[in-house]
């Protein structure tokens, strides 16, 4: 038992040396959050009186709220709770009220949509938008408050593995124990690794104005590559398969597919109808991946013979994992486009191909 005081006592001074707080469960405000502020002493005013202070307010842009008789109060960053106890102390130094007979609760009624921006190794970092209101909400106007509003409501998408699934996933290169999460002039490292391993995942609230960096690791993980609530459950592929015997795509020239993530190249190959057949030429088709960085805009070609990938299937070099936006190319074998050429150039050349002509030509 001493030895875990102590433990629990060293950890508590080294993360007070780096200056780093315990991360908060509860979501803090942002520009935009609907609270409701409400004081029994209002009931003692007359209907319509100025100076009530209960009814809704909405955090400003600057990150306060603009409550009557008071100076602008910090709220964005801030939990509720916190922001419920500046109000009744601000109150009381004005002189409105005394403590102990002051009453305030400050309750949530909307939460609303934030910015946040997501950097480093997901498929599509940038700005995104976290808990996005439907159309009919962000054109209404202010709703009478009821009970349920009252209550608040709890918005999932503002937290940090939402943004992380707005911006496109986890690539297989992404390091899972060491997302940094920024804001303001604080930093905190997060370890989300318990998404693969099935354990508790830290799943911190965000406001707006947050940075999300997801550092990039030189060795790609497999075990990221699948469906899970960091990375894609879906990819799209373009596929393009115009070769003997199976064409799925006949006549479109191209297709794309919806595939879960963590199918391989290999996959696609049969699917598509690449694999198989009964003539020996068949067996020298082979299979184009087309993969385009979309950052530098670089684009590589992967270039394998169908016989060779399926018989490699489990080397990852060999038969690549896809990612969003691949390109899949079927192809026969030189022997089978050759012959496919002197059989259209026999077809011209031969007699019963000349003699329509030649009627033709007396007509």
């Amino acid at each position: 038992m001493l030895a875990k005081r102590f433990t629990i006592s060293l950890l508590l001074a080294t993360m007070a040396t780096m200056g780093v707080a315990f991360p908060s469960w509860t979501l803090p405000l942002s520009p935009g959050d609907r609270v409701r502020l409400f004081t029994p002493l209002d009931d003692e005013l007359p209907p319509g009186s100025s100076f009530r202070l209960s009814g809704l307010y909405e955090v400003n842009l600057d990150g306060t709220l603009q409550v009557p008789f008071l100076d602008p109060q910090p709220a964005a960053g801030l939990e509720v709770a916190q922001v419920e106890k500046n109000l009744a102390d601000a109150l009381v130094q004005k002189g409105f009220f005394r403590r102990e007979f002051l009453e305030l609760s400050v309750k949530v009624t909307r939460w609303a949509p934030i910015y946040v921006t997501v950097s480093g190794d997901a498929f599509r970092p940038g700005r995104v938008l976290l808990n996005a209101i439907a159309s009919d909400e962000r054109d209404g106007a202010f709703q009478p408050v009821t009970e349920e509003a009252i209550a608040g409501n709890y918005p999932p998408e503002r937290y940090l593995t939402a943004a992380i699934r707005q911006a496109g996933g986890l690539k297989p290169t992404a390091n899972i124990r060491q997302i940094r999460l920024i804001r303001g002039k604080q930093e905190r490292v997060f370890d989300l690794s318990g998404v693969v391993t099935g354990q508790p995942v830290p799943d911190v609230p965000l406001v707006a104005g947050d940075q999300v960096v997801i550092p990039r690791l030189a060795i790609a993980q497999n075990e990221l590559v699948r469906p899970s609530q960091l990375t894609p459950t879906q990819i799209p592929v373009l596929l393009s398969n115009l070769t003997a015997p199976h064409t799925p795509n006949q006549g479109k020239g191209g297709q794309i597919l919806n595939l879960e993530y963590g199918t391989r190249l290999s996959q696609v190959a049969i699917a598509a109808g690449c694999a198989g057949g009964t003539r020996s030429t068949h067996a020298r088709r082979k299979v184009a991946l087309v993969r385009t960085d979309r950052l530098t805009g670089e684009t590589n070609v992967i270039d394998r013979p169908v016989e060779r990938l399926l018989n490699n299937a489990s080397n990852d070099s060999e038969n690549p994992f896809l990612m969003p936006q691949d390109g899949v190319v079927c192809y026969d074998s030189k022997v089978t486009n050759i012959a496919s050429i002197l059989r259209t150039v026999g077809t011209i050349f031969s007699p019963f191909f000349l003699i329509p002509g030649l009627f033709r030509h007396d007509e």
